[in-house]
């Protein structure tokens, strides 16, 4: 096969793998929250509720494809699309195995935050062009707390590019033969893992959806099809986090033993797990004190580790 045809087999295989994955963590998800809050979960379609998803899905892609009278329909349409092809294009920078990788460029950190400051614009556009006061609360409140904690996530990467001397994922990865990022870069660690908490609009950071204040936020007014890309877009979102939390602090695919893709969907897997811990133990703060919590700790925590860094990598003249 020629080296197009392996990028193309390449480039669908981690297409399709990516969506996949996002669809079995939704059954994931609903099983260990009913696990956790002491309920049953989804029991009754197909073994262990397994096929739920499959009948919300065909409901979802089913229903009517119905635009409110009151939008701006072209910006409608248009942006729910923009979080699915940003939040996709991430997964071409990050190595799930030495021969699984789209895209070994020498940016791959900056990429991946150019695309997560790309996705802000479609939270934003939703809430704007539904002309309903619900979702455009929603939408400021998305771009206040997405545009700060891109901030804290970006600073809290410059500590492994410095370690690294890179800024090429698969670089990244290879520096951590020895010792995992996690430990030297720990502080860096749990502010990147809190702000992808943040970007990803889940609990306990899902005020730009808030049920209980705003309906449902920036996508009050969206159904069908569009509303199914909000939707899978949340759980690429967190599958893509968990990836980069991987590849960034805990080496990778590298691991004794088993094969490396053995290696990096297992770690995966384990913090698309504390993810979900999060959702089902945390209560959602209010606006006020998250943007305080990221403005006056996060900030302060990320600046700190990255002057600590800079100062060890160029007192040892690595």
């Amino acid at each position: 096969m020629s080296a197009l045809g392996i990028s193309i087999v390449v480039i669908l295989g981690v297409l399709v793998g990516i969506l996949l994955l996002s669809a079995a963590i939704i059954w994931v998800e609903r099983r260990l929250l009913g696990a956790f809050q002491e309920r049953y979960g989804p029991n009754r379609a197909g073994p262990f509720g397994m096929f739920q998803v499959v009948a919300d899905m065909l409901k979802i892609f089913t229903k009517e494809n119905w635009i409110p009278p009151f939008a701006e329909k072209a910006v409608f349409v248009i942006a729910p699309g923009i979080i699915m092809i940003t939040t996709l294009a991430s997964f071409s920078v990050i190595p799930i195995a030495p021969a699984i990788l789209v895209s070994d460029i020498d940016i791959g950190v900056l990429f991946f935050l150019a695309m997560s400051s790309f996705a802000v614009y479609s939270v934003a556009l939703a809430g704007w062009a539904s002309n309903s006061k619900y979702p455009l609360l929603g939408s400021i409140r998305a771009v206040g707390q997405m545009v700060s904690y891109e901030v804290f996530m970006g600073l809290s990467l410059m500590g492994v590019v410095l370690q690294a001397g890179s800024f090429a994922m698969s670089d990244i990865v290879d520096a951590q033969k020895g010792l995992w990022f996690v430990v030297p870069q720990f502080v860096g660690f749990v502010v990147f893992f809190i702000a992808g908490l943040a970007e990803t609009r889940r609990i306990p950071f899902d005020l730009p959806e808030a049920e209980s204040e705003l309906v449902a936020g920036y996508h009050t007014e969206y159904s069908g099809f569009k509303f199914a890309m909000f939707y899978v877009g949340e759980y690429i979102g967190i599958t893509l986090i968990s990836m980069m939390v991987v590849t960034l602090f805990f080496g990778g695919w590298q691991g004794p033993v088993l094969p490396p893709l053995v290696w990096f969907l297992g770690k995966t897997a384990c913090f698309l797990g504390l993810f979900i811990l999060v959702r089902a133990s945390l209560p959602r703060p209010r606006y006020d004190q998250l943007l305080s919590f990221g403005w006056k700790l996060m900030l302060p925590l990320s600046l700190v580790n990255l002057a600590v860094t800079g100062a060890v990598v160029l007192a040892s003249g690595t």
